[in-house]
């Protein structure tokens, strides 16, 4: 049995089929190039999954569904997104349009969701009963998994983590409130950080300035973890005060939630043990089971952006 999911991104769409045993098989992607009417984003989604049938020598037959991972507020029985921020759309009914397209039956989930459920079948929460992946991105995002099954409340907009408020009255996030932990821990939050570092002490943070060519307007995720890696004390405590925002986060979903796995995803996880083992030291310190036998495994996920792809071509 095969298997088709399609991770709809911001900046790229990606197919890819993959066999019973969570493997992909044959993969297809083309950019997002939003905005754009959602009819041409449909038009691009079919075009990339069928590639990917192709070049797997598969067709329509040998699937029994479409899964897709799309961002914001999705609704699975309407098969609406209801809200997409990052792609300006709303009440877009793409499950109606994708099946018109393909001929075959479409699911929808969250992508980060999707991202959960695929760590969860064959990453780095394999095994576990109870597991939540977080993404480290433009934003954060929150995929939870209890007893096997996708959690997203009573209207599909559950898990939505990154906007658990870490600081009250804080920086404003893209969601209008304020203080939230997306706002702090993303990748954006983090570039941040380096900038207004820079800005304070133009000699302190000289090492982060070449680092990127002298311009400011090219400072990443990175930045600060390179400048560490150099020696540079004053890049070291852009990173220390980046991981403490991003521990207090973590800890809350350790403390509500209490899986089994907590894995982090994104860019910023590529940094590994320079990330985890600081943070852990952070939430070990600080969760309230402290005392407790069993603890929740903090780790990096390992399917990086494919996570997406087999969460959504396994959705129920």
């Amino acid at each position: 049995m095969y298997y088709l999911g399609i991770d709809l991104g911001g900046t790229n769409i990606v197919a890819g089929v993959v066999d019973e045993n969570y493997k992909i098989i044959a993969k297809e992607s083309c950019k997002t190039n939003v905005p754009r009417p959602e009819e041409e984003i449909c038009d691009d989604m079919a075009l990339v999954a069928k590639k990917a049938l192709a070049a797997a020598k598969l067709t329509n037959d040998d699937i029994s569904f479409v899964g897709i991972g799309v961002p914001g507020a999705v609704n699975g029985e309407t098969g609406m997104i209801e809200y997409a921020a990052n792609l300006g759309f709303h009440n877009w009914p793409i499950v109606k349009m994708m099946e018109e397209r393909l001929g075959t039956k479409v699911k929808i989930e969250n992508d980060a969701n999707a991202a959960a459920l695929g760590e969860y079948l064959a990453g780095a929460a394999k095994g576990s009963k109870n597991a939540v992946a977080i993404t480290l991105g433009t934003g954060v995002g929150g995929g939870i998994i209890i007893d096997g099954k996708i959690y997203s409340g009573s209207n599909f907009a559950g898990a939505e983590l990154g906007h658990t408020v870490i600081v009250y009255n804080g920086w404003k996030c893209g969601c209008g409130r304020h203080g939230c932990w997306e706002a702090y821990a993303s990748a954006s939050g983090l570039i941040k950080m380096t900038k207004e570092a820079i800005l304070a002490d133009s000699e302190k943070g000289a090492c982060m300035l070449r680092l990127v060519g002298g311009d400011i307007n090219k400072v990443n995720g990175i930045t600060a973890f390179n400048a560490m890696r150099e020696g540079d004390e004053y890049g070291k405590s852009v990173v220390d005060k980046y991981i403490s925002y991003l521990a207090c986060g973590i800890t809350n979903v350790i403390n509500v939630f209490q899986p089994d796995v907590l894995c982090i995803g994104g860019g910023i996880s590529r940094e590994g043990e320079t990330l985890l083992a600081p943070l852990r030291a952070i939430v070990e310190k600080e969760r309230y089971t402290k005392h407790n036998k069993k603890q929740t495994k903090l780790c990096a996920a390992t399917l990086g952006n494919d996570a997406g792809i087999i969460g959504a071509a396994f959705l129920d």
